[in-house]
């Protein structure tokens, strides 16, 4: 494993639907751009395709994942080795995975799939959890970073809505990694509270990069108004 550091602070997801026009890989690099020259310290960026882009327009560092459906599996971000190495070989830093307590494919668990991210690829690992037993889980498992990601988003945590506060004071208190808060931060506001409750650091995306999302949000209440595709 190598002993890579990321920076604290901001750090901006740059994703779109496969459906938008802000898909393209060279627009989520210019986004990425637009996020660094503002003064994010690190980028999270979805599909190989997208960090090569990313990566060949900065310097900055890039949690990279790969959002894959696997039938029978809930899991869904980064779920297989063969999907971190993709993404560790398009320019990646750090490789975000779920570590959920869910079932995996191929029965590959989430301390071997660390394990082989550091061993193979020299990469450290980003876990995305949704409780503290995950968290605590992920990290006896070798995370070296671990994130409030999918909270709300599991059937364990569906009656939940982020950000995940409570969360992420359970996991200040008792990990002895950097805990991330993100999911569901709004506001700059947001962000700050998560600072005060000790995040090391605090992804945001949908509130910064989410055009389709909150151009939607607003046409609702202009009910006359049909979306048009270009």
């Amino acid at each position: 494993m190598t002993n890579y550091q990321l920076p604290k602070g901001l750090i901006v997801s740059c994703q779109a639907p496969e459906s938008s026009p802000l898909h393209e890989p060279g627009v989520i690099a210019a986004i990425a751009c637009a996020a660094v020259n503002q003064g994010a310290v690190g980028l999270r960026i979805d599909t190989p395709a997208h960090v090569s882009a990313v990566r060949s327009r900065v310097n900055a560092p890039i949690i990279g994942l790969w959002k894959q459906q696997i039938p029978g599996y809930e899991v869904y971000i980064t779920p297989q080795f063969k999907h971190a190495e993709a993404i560790a070989r398009s320019g990646a830093d750090i490789i975000a995975i779920d570590a959920t307590l869910r079932n995996r494919p191929d029965g590959e668990s989430v301390e071997i799939l660390i394990a082989r991210i550091h061993d193979e690829l020299g990469k450290p690992v980003m876990a995305d959890v949704d409780t503290i037993e995950a968290a605590i889980a992920a990290t006896a498992a070798g995370a070296d970073i671990v994130g409030t990601t999918l909270y709300g988003y599991t059937p364990q945590t569906q009656h939940l809505s982020p950000p995940g506060f409570d969360l992420l004071t359970q996991m200040v208190e008792q990990l002895n990694v950097p805990a991330i808060c993100e999911g569901g931060i709004a506001s700059p506001q947001m962000a700050k509270s998560a600072l005060e409750l000790g995040a090391y650091a605090v992804v945001v995306g949908t509130a910064i990069t989410g055009i389709d999302h909150n151009v939607k949000a607003y046409r609702a209440v202009f009910p006359n108004t049909e979306p048009q595709n270009f």
